[in-house]
Protein backbone atom coordinates (compact mmCIF):
# COMPACT_ATOMS: atom_id res chain seq x y z
CA UNK A 1 0.00 0.00 0.00
CA UNK A 2 1.31 3.34 -1.17
CA UNK A 3 0.22 6.59 0.70
CA UNK A 4 0.22 10.06 -0.61
CA UNK A 5 -0.15 12.81 2.36
CA UNK A 6 -2.22 15.97 1.17
CA UNK A 7 -2.32 18.38 3.62
CA UNK A 8 -2.09 16.18 7.10
CA UNK A 9 -4.15 13.42 5.27
CA UNK A 10 -3.08 10.41 4.13
CA UNK A 11 -4.52 9.29 0.72
CA UNK A 12 -4.05 5.32 -0.10
CA UNK A 13 -3.68 3.63 -3.16
CA UNK A 14 -1.98 0.64 -5.20
CA UNK A 15 -0.54 0.11 -8.43
CA UNK A 16 1.14 -2.05 -10.72
CA UNK A 17 2.13 -2.50 -14.47
CA UNK A 18 3.48 0.19 -16.96
CA UNK A 19 1.40 1.10 -20.45
CA UNK A 20 -1.10 3.89 -21.87
CA UNK A 21 -3.25 4.84 -20.96
CA UNK A 22 -3.30 4.66 -17.24
CA UNK A 23 -6.25 3.07 -15.63
CA UNK A 24 -7.51 4.68 -12.77
CA UNK A 25 -9.87 2.53 -10.17
CA UNK A 26 -12.31 4.92 -8.08
CA UNK A 27 -14.25 2.05 -5.38
CA UNK A 28 -17.72 3.21 -4.13
CA UNK A 29 -19.38 3.79 -0.81
CA UNK A 30 -17.92 1.79 2.28
CA UNK A 31 -15.51 0.22 -0.52
CA UNK A 32 -12.03 -0.06 -1.21
CA UNK A 33 -9.18 -0.70 -3.80
CA UNK A 34 -10.25 -4.55 -3.65
CA UNK A 35 -13.86 -4.20 -5.28
CA UNK A 36 -11.71 -3.80 -7.96
CA UNK A 37 -9.01 -6.50 -7.92
CA UNK A 38 -10.08 -8.78 -10.76
CA UNK A 39 -9.59 -5.50 -13.17
CA UNK A 40 -6.33 -4.51 -11.36
CA UNK A 41 -5.20 -7.70 -12.19
CA UNK A 42 -6.29 -8.28 -15.92
CA UNK A 43 -4.87 -4.96 -16.93
CA UNK A 44 -1.89 -4.42 -15.37
CA UNK A 45 -0.54 -6.78 -18.27
CA UNK A 46 -1.14 -3.73 -20.67
CA UNK A 47 -1.48 -0.77 -18.57
CA UNK A 48 -0.36 1.16 -15.75
CA UNK A 49 -2.86 0.42 -13.42
CA UNK A 50 -3.81 2.23 -9.85
CA UNK A 51 -6.44 1.50 -7.70
CA UNK A 52 -7.28 3.69 -5.06
CA UNK A 53 -8.93 3.79 -1.65
CA UNK A 54 -11.43 7.09 -1.21
CA UNK A 55 -10.67 9.27 2.18
CA UNK A 56 -12.96 8.39 4.56
CA UNK A 57 -12.49 4.28 3.64
CA UNK A 58 -10.18 1.57 3.86
CA UNK A 59 -6.52 2.43 4.21
CA UNK A 60 -6.96 6.39 3.79
CA UNK A 61 -7.76 8.93 6.29
CA UNK A 62 -10.70 9.20 7.37
CA UNK A 63 -11.44 13.01 8.52
CA UNK A 64 -14.34 14.54 10.12
CA UNK A 65 -16.02 16.42 7.66
CA UNK A 66 -18.35 17.34 4.87
CA UNK A 67 -18.06 14.78 1.89
CA UNK A 68 -18.69 15.31 -1.32
CA UNK A 69 -18.56 13.43 -4.75
CA UNK A 70 -16.84 16.96 -6.02
CA UNK A 71 -14.17 16.60 -2.71
CA UNK A 72 -13.50 13.06 -3.69
CA UNK A 73 -12.88 14.26 -7.16
CA UNK A 74 -10.77 16.63 -6.24
CA UNK A 75 -8.57 14.01 -4.63
CA UNK A 76 -8.61 12.23 -7.89
CA UNK A 77 -7.04 15.53 -10.07
CA UNK A 78 -4.42 15.83 -6.98
CA UNK A 79 -3.14 12.30 -6.64
CA UNK A 80 -2.70 12.18 -10.41
CA UNK A 81 -1.07 14.69 -10.33
CA UNK A 82 1.71 13.66 -7.84
CA UNK A 83 1.61 10.57 -9.75
CA UNK A 84 2.93 12.06 -12.65
CA UNK A 85 -0.54 10.80 -14.86
CA UNK A 86 -1.51 12.60 -17.44
CA UNK A 87 -2.88 10.25 -19.84
CA UNK A 88 -6.43 8.66 -18.02
CA UNK A 89 -9.24 6.33 -18.13
CA UNK A 90 -11.07 6.50 -14.71
CA UNK A 91 -13.31 3.65 -14.27
CA UNK A 92 -15.90 4.08 -10.97
CA UNK A 93 -17.77 1.91 -9.55
CA UNK A 94 -21.34 2.76 -7.83
CA UNK A 95 -20.73 6.04 -5.67
CA UNK A 96 -17.24 6.11 -7.36
CA UNK A 97 -18.76 6.36 -10.71
CA UNK A 98 -20.20 9.49 -9.45
CA UNK A 99 -16.71 10.68 -8.82
CA UNK A 100 -14.95 9.54 -12.19
CA UNK A 101 -18.22 11.20 -14.42
CA UNK A 102 -17.43 14.61 -12.30
CA UNK A 103 -13.55 14.13 -12.93
CA UNK A 104 -14.00 13.30 -16.32
CA UNK A 105 -16.40 16.07 -16.94
CA UNK A 106 -14.17 19.15 -15.49
CA UNK A 107 -10.83 17.74 -15.75
CA UNK A 108 -10.69 16.27 -20.12
CA UNK A 109 -7.29 17.42 -19.57
CA UNK A 110 -6.17 14.51 -17.49
CA UNK A 111 -8.83 12.16 -17.96
CA UNK A 112 -9.50 11.03 -21.84
CA UNK A 113 -12.71 8.62 -21.37
CA UNK A 114 -14.38 7.09 -18.17
CA UNK A 115 -15.97 3.95 -17.43
CA UNK A 116 -18.89 3.92 -15.36
CA UNK A 117 -19.27 0.50 -13.52
CA UNK A 118 -23.43 0.12 -11.98
CA UNK A 119 -23.14 4.32 -11.41
CA UNK A 120 -24.76 5.62 -8.43
CA UNK A 121 -25.65 8.84 -11.35
CA UNK A 122 -28.82 10.24 -13.18
CA UNK A 123 -31.36 8.73 -10.79
CA UNK A 124 -34.84 8.39 -11.60
CA UNK A 125 -37.54 9.66 -9.11
CA UNK A 126 -37.91 7.13 -7.06
CA UNK A 127 -33.98 5.71 -6.46
CA UNK A 128 -33.12 9.46 -5.57
CA UNK A 129 -36.14 9.48 -3.14
CA UNK A 130 -35.10 6.45 -1.43
CA UNK A 131 -31.42 7.19 -1.10
CA UNK A 132 -32.81 10.98 0.82
CA UNK A 133 -34.73 8.39 3.40
CA UNK A 134 -31.57 5.92 3.75
CA UNK A 135 -29.56 8.80 4.64
CA UNK A 136 -31.86 9.09 7.34
CA UNK A 137 -31.84 5.51 8.46
CA UNK A 138 -27.89 5.95 8.15
CA UNK A 139 -28.10 9.00 10.85
CA UNK A 140 -30.40 6.93 13.18
CA UNK A 141 -29.66 4.13 15.89
CA UNK A 142 -30.25 1.44 13.57
CA UNK A 143 -28.23 2.41 11.34
CA UNK A 144 -25.80 -0.71 10.57
CA UNK A 145 -29.08 -3.10 10.26
CA UNK A 146 -30.39 -0.47 8.02
CA UNK A 147 -27.14 -0.46 5.42
CA UNK A 148 -27.12 -4.25 6.50
CA UNK A 149 -30.26 -4.50 4.66
CA UNK A 150 -30.20 -1.88 2.26
CA UNK A 151 -27.00 -4.01 0.87
CA UNK A 152 -28.27 -7.34 0.74
CA UNK A 153 -31.37 -6.88 -0.28
CA UNK A 154 -30.94 -4.25 -2.92
CA UNK A 155 -27.25 -4.78 -4.32
CA UNK A 156 -27.40 -8.55 -4.76
CA UNK A 157 -29.65 -10.65 -7.02
CA UNK A 158 -30.24 -14.31 -6.53
CA UNK A 159 -27.57 -15.49 -8.52
CA UNK A 160 -24.70 -13.73 -6.59
CA UNK A 161 -22.29 -15.69 -4.81
CA UNK A 162 -24.11 -15.95 -1.28
CA UNK A 163 -20.21 -16.29 0.35
CA UNK A 164 -18.70 -13.18 -1.60
CA UNK A 165 -22.73 -11.15 -0.77
CA UNK A 166 -21.81 -12.38 3.01
CA UNK A 167 -18.11 -10.64 2.69
CA UNK A 168 -18.92 -7.65 1.03
CA UNK A 169 -22.34 -6.89 3.52
CA UNK A 170 -20.01 -7.62 6.50
CA UNK A 171 -16.93 -5.20 5.37
CA UNK A 172 -18.98 -2.64 4.13
CA UNK A 173 -20.87 -2.25 7.42
CA UNK A 174 -18.02 -2.59 9.57
CA UNK A 175 -17.63 1.07 8.39
CA UNK A 176 -18.04 3.58 11.27
CA UNK A 177 -21.37 5.38 11.06
CA UNK A 178 -20.29 9.38 10.68
CA UNK A 179 -18.51 7.92 7.53
CA UNK A 180 -21.14 5.12 6.90
CA UNK A 181 -23.75 8.15 7.17
CA UNK A 182 -22.14 11.43 6.19
CA UNK A 183 -20.13 9.79 3.30
CA UNK A 184 -23.50 8.18 1.96
CA UNK A 185 -25.33 11.38 2.15
CA UNK A 186 -23.20 12.87 -0.73
CA UNK A 187 -24.87 10.74 -2.74
CA UNK A 188 -28.18 12.67 -3.25
CA UNK A 189 -26.48 15.87 -3.28
CA UNK A 190 -23.82 15.61 -6.38
CA UNK A 191 -25.65 17.10 -9.51
CA UNK A 192 -24.51 14.28 -12.12
CA UNK A 193 -27.29 15.65 -14.37
CA UNK A 194 -25.17 18.41 -14.34
CA UNK A 195 -21.56 16.86 -14.64
CA UNK A 196 -22.89 14.33 -17.79
CA UNK A 197 -23.87 17.26 -19.81
CA UNK A 198 -20.53 18.78 -19.32
CA UNK A 199 -18.82 15.57 -19.92
CA UNK A 200 -17.33 15.36 -23.71
CA UNK A 201 -14.71 12.54 -23.91
CA UNK A 202 -15.67 9.02 -24.43
CA UNK A 203 -17.74 7.52 -21.19
CA UNK A 204 -18.88 3.89 -21.30
CA UNK A 205 -21.70 2.94 -18.72
CA UNK A 206 -22.17 -0.57 -17.83
CA UNK A 207 -25.25 -1.24 -16.10
CA UNK A 208 -26.01 -4.32 -13.47
CA UNK A 209 -29.07 -5.99 -13.28
CA UNK A 210 -31.00 -3.44 -12.14
CA UNK A 211 -29.90 -0.16 -13.80
CA UNK A 212 -29.30 2.67 -11.68
CA UNK A 213 -29.44 5.58 -14.26
CA UNK A 214 -32.02 6.64 -16.97
CA UNK A 215 -30.39 6.33 -20.06
CA UNK A 216 -32.84 7.99 -21.83
CA UNK A 217 -32.17 10.98 -19.82
CA UNK A 218 -28.19 10.50 -19.86
CA UNK A 219 -28.02 9.38 -23.87
CA UNK A 220 -29.19 13.10 -24.23
CA UNK A 221 -27.49 14.98 -21.64
CA UNK A 222 -24.19 12.94 -23.01
CA UNK A 223 -23.73 12.44 -26.90
CA UNK A 224 -20.28 10.92 -26.11
CA UNK A 225 -22.16 7.89 -23.84
CA UNK A 226 -21.67 4.22 -24.86
CA UNK A 227 -23.52 1.44 -22.87
CA UNK A 228 -23.46 -1.98 -21.79
CA UNK A 229 -25.12 -3.91 -19.08
CA UNK A 230 -23.99 -7.65 -17.79
CA UNK A 231 -25.86 -10.65 -17.75
CA UNK A 232 -26.41 -12.28 -14.13
CA UNK A 233 -24.82 -10.25 -12.08
CA UNK A 234 -25.77 -7.55 -9.53
CA UNK A 235 -24.44 -4.37 -8.27
CA UNK A 236 -21.00 -6.08 -7.73
CA UNK A 237 -20.62 -7.32 -11.16
CA UNK A 238 -16.98 -6.46 -11.89
CA UNK A 239 -16.39 -8.78 -8.93
CA UNK A 240 -19.54 -11.18 -9.61
CA UNK A 241 -18.69 -11.48 -13.87
CA UNK A 242 -15.01 -9.92 -14.25
CA UNK A 243 -14.62 -11.50 -17.62
CA UNK A 244 -18.09 -9.74 -18.67
CA UNK A 245 -16.87 -6.42 -17.40
CA UNK A 246 -12.93 -6.66 -18.63
CA UNK A 247 -14.16 -7.94 -21.88
CA UNK A 248 -16.35 -4.51 -22.40
CA UNK A 249 -13.97 -2.40 -21.08
CA UNK A 250 -11.72 -3.46 -23.52
CA UNK A 251 -13.59 -3.14 -26.34
CA UNK A 252 -14.25 0.20 -25.37
CA UNK A 253 -10.83 1.32 -24.85
CA UNK A 254 -10.14 0.18 -28.41
CA UNK A 255 -12.97 1.69 -30.21
CA UNK A 256 -12.86 4.75 -28.34
CA UNK A 257 -9.47 6.17 -27.81
CA UNK A 258 -8.33 6.68 -31.64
Amino acid sequence: MIHLDRDGIKLAHVEAGSGDPTLVFVPGWCSDHSFFAPQFEHFQDQHRVVAIDQRGFGASDKPEQTYSIEGWGDDLVWRCGELGIEHAVVIGHSMGGAVALAAAADHPDLFCAAVLCDPSVLPPAGVSERWNDLVEAFRGPEYRKAAREFIAQVLFIPSDDPQRKEQLTEQMTAVEQRILHSTFAAIPRFDSDAAAGRCRVPVLNIDAAHPIPDLRRFRKLCPTLVTGQTVGAGHFHQLEVPGQVNAMIERFLLTSLV
